[in-house]
């Protein structure tokens, strides 16, 4: 059975470490570990989450993009789950776009992203996947894809005036 997880907030020094690559996609931990994230980032209204947010330090995160209130707009797809991802390509055009996340709760940023990308990752099944994302999707990953690295979406942002509080960024954003 699913548990929705405690998610660590900034400070944590889960969030700032390299994760571990996972040497057993099969392994029973972490099938129940993707299952875990997937019904922790539905219920905190998310559109990814990394398996150290969970404080688990390994190289998996899901791509869930769905619209729901803290992403009103978000394209819907069906929840990925990406096993020792890999950011193999990067196009030179980038885009700044609003991220927050669940792990830094109540704060959003511009951030500059690349606004095309392609991507390799193992399936929970232990299939090589290789893809392309663009636009939101490509924010989505590459948001995820960081926290694989240790790094959080504030250490993107060029300028601390691009920060805003939550309820802020909802007035921005609605007009």
């Amino acid at each position: 059975m699913s548990i929705i997880r405690q998610i660590a907030q900034l400070g944590q020094p889960v969030l700032r470490g390299v994760a571990q690559k996972i040497e057993r996609p099969g392994d029973p931990a972490i099938q129940a570990l993707i299952d875990d994230l997937l019904v922790t980032v539905a219920d905190a209204n998310g559109v990814g989450i990394a398996a150290p947010q969970v404080y688990v330090p390994l190289s998996l995160f899901i791509v869930a993009s769905r619209s729901n209130p803290r992403y009103p707009n978000a394209p819907d797809m069906d929840p990925v789950a990406m096993i020792n991802p890999v950011l193999v390509w990067a196009s030179d055009d980038k885009e700044k776009g609003w991220e927050g996340c669940l792990s830094i709760p109540g704060l959003r940023g511009v951030v500059p992203r690349h606004k095309k990308i392609g991507v390799r990752y193992l399936t929970r099944k232990g299939e090589v996947r290789e893809e392309e994302y663009s636009n939101f999707l490509a924010r989505v990953f590459q948001h995820e894809f960081d926290h694989v690295q240790g790094v959080v979406f504030i250490d993107r942002v060029e300028s601390s005036r691009e920060i805003v509080t939550e309820k802020e960024y909802l007035r921005l954003v609605s007009g």
